[in-house]
């Protein structure tokens, strides 16, 4: 069960973002944990992206350094808003993620980081299917997010990093084989590659 600095890290962008970077300390910095999943993707100025849960434009910024056409997604008013003014060259969307107001077959590639584990079960379901229907045949989901970790060593540190930070809803992912959700949702999955000793782990599956 996450603490109070929880809602105080939602509430409050320096202490976010203070957090986001002490997390991403173990892949090398923040630069390279946002730039993880994007990793061999090809991406022209004319790809329609999609930055599903974008939160402040953390990624975001990246993307529109390929791409003129990148709509970043969040349910969060507050975080579009801060997103709108950090990354001004996307456009963006209040929407949940599991009821995407998009036509069927628009985007190239939708990234996602760090959201899934937000997610209930049901909901991460529902997610994965509104990600199949709006990607093109051919299109790429990619995303990173929290996994086991397969060196002990690191299970200290996830532990306190999702009690103090995570619901419940993160504990189950560490439990959830997205690999097997993909691939019954006929995503071509390759297989994962696992960062900062298996407790990060970054997925691209084609449509």
């Amino acid at each position: 069960m996450a603490t109070i600095l929880r809602d105080w890290s939602y509430r409050y962008q320096w202490l976010y973002d203070s957090i986001s970077r002490l997390a991403a300390f173990s892949v090398g910095g923040e630069t390279r944990f946002r730039k993880l999943a994007l990793q061999d993707l090809i991406i022209h100025s004319d790809t329609q992206v999609l930055d599903l849960c974008c939160g402040s434009g953390q990624t975001t910024q990246f993307l529109v350094e390929f791409s003129q056409n990148v709509t970043g997604l969040d349910a969060s008013p507050k975080s579009l808003q801060r997103a709108q003014q950090n990354v001004p060259l996307a456009s963006y969307i209040e929407a949940f993620a599991e009821e995407m107001p998009f036509a069927d077959n628009l985007f190239d590639v939708v990234h996602t980081s760090v959201a899934l584990h937000e997610m209930q079960p049901q909901q991460l379901r529902k997610i994965i299917n509104e990600v199949y229907r709006v990607l093109k045949p051919g299109g790429v989901f990619t995303l990173v997010d929290f996994h086991a970790p397969t060196n002990p060593i690191f299970w200290t540190g996830i532990s306190l990093f999702l009690l103090l930070f995570e619901t419940e809803t993160a504990w189950e992912l560490l439990k959830t084989d997205l690999v097997g959700l993909l691939t019954e949702n006929k995503f071509k999955v390759s297989q994962p590659i696992l960062y900062a000793g298996g407790s990060l782990q970054v997925i691209q599956a084609k449509k």
